[in-house]
């Protein structure tokens, strides 16, 4: 069965300090984040990769991983593709706003890959590491011919996806007793402590499911997301020109209160890891050197 991994590398990575952090080599031949996920998604049985970009960053992204992704799939029958994050691209009769800089957010990076990809399909972030099972449990639930407004998330614990080095933002969420998801709550500024997790001085749960924007989706949603985005720009922009940001996990938590879709959260007890701050790269460079010491991956990666 056809199913594609849908990469958002498309974020400017604001919180790293200077230059591109999906692009940071972490791996002891050069490997980025994003071919231990291409990696884990191939293995799992994902058969079309693509990649969300901008423009302006695409002849550095390409000469990093691209260009040798489009190579190591080939070898493997797996489909490559791009699709392009852009501030003009919005809905027909908009128009951006005077001053705008900033691209829509993630609900309009999935967007993008409308007319790209007609078959169920994960999404991630490119700057996150999100461990095999949870590749293995979409792929699997994707394979399953189901409703096309019935959906997955894979859920990471709290407590495995907080940074040494400074508060990160979380989708905080509800899940009833049959283990679907109820809501999403956007939560900022987590930060870790001796006790687990608190915000803003306040204890939270640090056993809480939590979604790190790894979504297992049907080609349906994209007309919904489209929907959802000329919605965003009759309601929010006008309201906030300039930093109103139409994020995918917000939207899901919205078509959920209203009923029209269904998620089912399959848990992993995968430790996360990214680079969201600079000084967080000596431990996720030191993570992979473990991961590879235990077996888990080879060198080279992809043999």
């Amino acid at each position: 069965m056809k199913t594609a991994l849908v990469i958002m590398a498309a974020g400017i990575g604001s919180r790293f300090g200077g230059g591109i952090k999906q692009l940071e080599p972490v791996g002891p031949n050069g490997e980025i984040i994003m071919d231990y996920s291409i990696h884990d998604a191939i293995e799992a049985g994902f058969n079309k990769i693509v990649f969300i970009i901008r423009k302006d960053i695409e002849a550095d992204f390409r000469a990093v991983i691209g260009n040798r992704i489009e190579a190591v799939c080939a070898q493997r029958g797996v489909e490559v593709d791009y699709a392009f994050q852009s501030l003009d691209a919005i809905p027909t009769g908009n128009a951006v706003p005077e001053g705008r800089t900033k691209p829509w957010g993630t609900g309009q990076a999935v967007l993008t890959a409308k007319g790209i990809v007609d078959c169920p399909f994960a999404v991630i972030n490119a700057d996150d590491y999100y461990g095999k099972e949870a590749f293995v449990k979409l792929h699997d639930y994707l394979c399953v011919d189901g409703p096309d407004n019935a959906y997955c998330m894979a859920g990471f614990i709290l407590k495995n996806t907080l940074s040494e080095n400074g508060g990160v933002t979380r989708g905080v969420c509800q899940v009833d007793d049959k283990g679907y998801l109820t809501d999403v709550v956007e939560t900022s500024d987590i930060v870790k402590t001796a006790d687990g997790a608190a915000v803003g001085g306040e204890p939270i749960d640090a056993e809480s499911y939590v979604s790190m924007n790894m979504w297992g989706l049907r080609p349906g949603f994209m007309e919904i997301l489209e929907t959802g985005f000329e919605a965003f720009f009759q309601t929010m922009v006008p309201n906030n020109p300039q930093k109103a940001e139409y994020l995918l996990p917000i939207y899901i938590g919205q078509l959920l209160r209203d009923g029209k879709i269904t998620v089912q959260v399959l848990e992993t007890r995968d430790k996360w890891f990214g680079v969201t701050y600079r000084e967080d790269k000596p431990a996720v460079v030191a993570s992979f050197q473990k991961l590879i010491a235990d077996g888990v991956y080879s060198v080279p990666l992809f043999g």
